[in-house]
């Protein structure tokens, strides 16, 4: 028996946050799984200059300052996103913040960026890079602080000072938990945060990624895809948490104010992400988000057009196994469908 099975009784007798702080705490310490099986070479692929073992990503939320990238590598993800990392460091909104919601198999938190900050991350990024655990595809998303007036400022901090330490950076305007967040994913904002950060990276930059809401105007949407085909971002990633409450929800916490990821989000976020697939025509690398839970899910996520995939919230229900029987299962349906590779599998079903 795993060392998670063993603990994910006590772990859900205690809040929600406390809980995450010492799963941290234990991956930290060495206390995680030991490394993973070889992928399945089907699994493979190449995007942004990048070669992915296999297309399943931890999604930003669960590492926020960089203390558990090695371990959750180990645990076979393909990739991992640290973040959402803030130039100073702050507390976020009052506790509490999270909230489980156990029958839906579903989370509504709004932490609002809890972050230790540049300082807090830049190190530990740095560390990783040059230690003998450093393999493995590592992006960092980015956010702003609560009090800050000028977005675009703390952003293009953010990317100056751990651009040189990621593989890929993501701009992150769509948490529904800082106030005036989400607004900035109207054109007439988002392009000159672009330029600001594009302005603050190295000469030989990483990857530059939009992370957008779920819950955009048509219009916004329109926007946003014309906006990626210009080349100003080298990727969307699809989506972050939503604020509308499916009226299915039936946990006693579904009133909570914040965002609701999980289960829930499967249907409004695959749909976002097949429509920014056809309005991009395929031109731009998607990573596909919310809701996954299992491999059908992600194969889902991959026909719709995602070139990646990523998840968090199923972990807290289904434990670290869960990547493992995503990426088998995801390779058997590969080949059922007589694909010889998972690129051939993207935006399959809009041919």
């Amino acid at each position: 028996m795993s060392l998670h099975a063993l603990a994910r009784p006590f772990l859900r007798l205690i809040p929600p946050e406390a809980a995450h702080r010492l799963t941290i705490a234990a991956l930290a310490a060495g206390l995680g799984p030991g490394e993973s099986a070889p992928d399945d070479p089907i699994l493979g692929s190449r995007v942004w200059g990048l070669d992915f073992a296999n297309p399943v990503g931890l999604a930003a939320g669960f590492d926020k300052d960089g203390r558990a990238m090695a371990p959750m590598l180990g645990l076979g993800f393909g990739f991992v996103e640290v973040g959402s990392v803030t130039p100073q460091p702050q507390f976020g909104n009052p506790r509490p913040r999270i909230f489980r919601l156990a029958e839906d198999e579903a989370i509504i938190n709004r932490l609002g960026f809890n972050s230790g900050g540049i300082e807090a991350a830049a190190p530990r990024l740095a560390r990783f890079r040059q230690g003998s655990k450093s393999k493995g595809i590592v992006g960092v998303n980015l956010g702003k602080n609560h009090d800050s007036d000028d977005a675009a400022s703390d952003y293009a901090a953010g990317a100056a000072a751990l651009a040189d330490a990621a593989d890929y950076l993501v701009i992150n305007v769509s948490s529904p938990n800082t106030p005036g967040l989400r607004a900035l994913q109207e054109r007439k904002h988002l392009t000159g945060i672009i330029e600001r950060v594009r302005d603050a990276l190295p000469s030989d930059p990483p990857p530059l990624l939009l992370k957008i809401a779920p819950d955009l105007a048509e219009q916004d949407v329109s926007d946003i895809a014309r906006l990626a085909l210009t080349g100003m971002v080298d990727g969307l990633i699809i989506s972050n948490s939503t604020i509308a409450r499916p009226g299915a929800l039936r946990s006693r916490h579904k009133g909570e104010a914040g965002g609701l990821s999980g289960k829930p989000l499967m249907a409004p976020s695959t749909a976002l992400l097949s429509e920014i697939y056809r309005q991009t025509h395929g031109k731009v690398p998607l990573i596909g988000t919310g809701g996954i839970a299992s491999g059908a899910d992600a194969y889902a996520k991959i026909r719709a057009g995602a070139s990646l995939v990523q998840l968090y919230t199923a972990l807290v229900y289904q434990g670290p196994a869960l990547v493992r029987r995503i990426k088998i299962d995801l390779a058997e349906s590969l080949r059922r469908d007589g694909f010889a590779r998972l690129e051939e599998a993207i935006g399959a079903d809009h041919v």
